[in-house]
């Protein structure tokens, strides 16, 4: 008998429910399987993970292991989650100063990457962002959201820049020059957290594996059916699961931003949880979800969630141009229509 796993759901706010928001469906487990394989999961926070490791080494122990990636996942949220007051992120958001904050070389070099992918979109992508999402009330912990005031909406602008935000690498450490600005790196958490897990278990000797961590995946190697790991993306509906897609992995990272399960309603208009940091408002076009397949899933998370700013036309010219491989699913009239790129086209499921 085959079971499909009880799945997390994903959110592009670390201090919010994950448990209600937007997930990638595994196949794996309704797969025939065909080859010794470790099926390990676990809680982070409010994050649901899930491991398969195809061929485990010999020199593996299964408890061991599950204690190990309980700790890769800790220290990934010790370094990131701005919920937890006592993380590093948590920390320099709170320090007052404008000289350089000692961090993590991982933390660098992912603020490095942020910091990139802002200037590629000319800031529609954006870490600090923090005081927009938590005036927008998707940074809070009871949910509590609300349209604010343009002149609430204005100050918390004038608060949000990656330029006021810099990086080294040698000492790793960051710097802001306006001392209140919030960096929120939830856009990012979910697959940095599946690729520190992938190479923990790389650096055992794992070869053959899937992490997923609330719908963001890495694959390496084979699934236990001696091929390419079977991966489904949501329909982006409110109500229930449902397949959209499948997609088969090998080597690659894939991440889905969606605006179908983190988002209220007032006066009849509906606000996603993607906050344009150029207007300082949640998106206002017709994209419900885009899924994203990259060499590893950090990229993949953070260009998911820099198309989803876009949104479908926008969305499609940028993966085009820039040559991500992309699947945009957006709302019209008649239901939803899909656009895929080159790239992607590549890795879908025929079956």
């Amino acid at each position: 008998m085959t079971v499909l796993p009880a799945l997390p759901v994903k959110i592009r706010n670390l201090s919010l429910l994950r448990a209600l928001c937007l997930s990638v469906l595994l196949l794996l487990a309704a797969c025939e399987q065909r080859s010794p394989a470790w099926y390990l999961e676990g809680m982070q926070g409010t994050a649901l993970w899930h491991v398969t490791l195809t061929h485990p080494p010999a020199t593996l122990n299964q408890a061991e292991l599950q204690a190990g990636l309980n700790q890769t996942f800790a220290q990934t949220n010790q370094w990131l989650a701005t919920w937890d007051e006592t993380s590093v992120l948590s920390q320099f958001n709170r320090y007052q100063g404008t000289d350089w904050f000692a961090v993590a070389p991982e933390l660098a070099e992912l603020v490095e990457l942020t910091l990139q992918l802002s200037q590629q979109s000319n800031g529609v992508y954006d870490v600090t962002i923090g005081p927009l999402i938590k005036l927008w009330g998707f940074n809070s912990h009871t949910g509590v959201t609300a349209v604010p005031e343009q002149t609430a909406i204005d100050a918390a602008r004038a608060k949000v820049g990656y330029q006021k935000l810099q990086v080294r690498l040698e000492p790793p450490a960051l710097r802001k020059s306006q001392a209140d600005i919030l960096v929120n790196l939830a856009s990012v958490a979910d697959g940095f957290a599946a690729d520190q897990a992938g190479r923990y278990l790389e650096a055992l000797g794992v070869r053959d594996y899937m992490v997923e961590i609330a719908g963001e995946v890495r694959t390496r190697g084979l699934s236990p059916r001696g091929d390419a790991w079977h991966i489904a993306i949501e329909k982006p509906v409110e109500e229930g699961r449902v397949i959209q897609q499948g997609v088969n992995l090998q080597e690659a990272g894939l991440a889905t931003s969606g605006d179908y399960r983190n988002f209220f309603v007032e006066g009849g208009k509906r606000y996603s949880h993607t906050v344009n940091p150029v207007t300082g408002s949640p998106v206002t076009h017709n994209l419900a979800s885009v899924s994203v397949v990259a060499a590893d899933a950090t990229l993949a998370d953070a260009y998911a969630t820099l198309l989803m700013a876009l949104g479908e036309q926008q969305g499609k010219t940028f993966a085009d141009t820039h040559g991500i491989n992309a699947y945009f699913i957006w709302r019209t009239d008649e239901g939803f229509e899909t656009a895929d790129t080159v790239g992607f086209r590549q890795v879908l499921s025929k079956k």
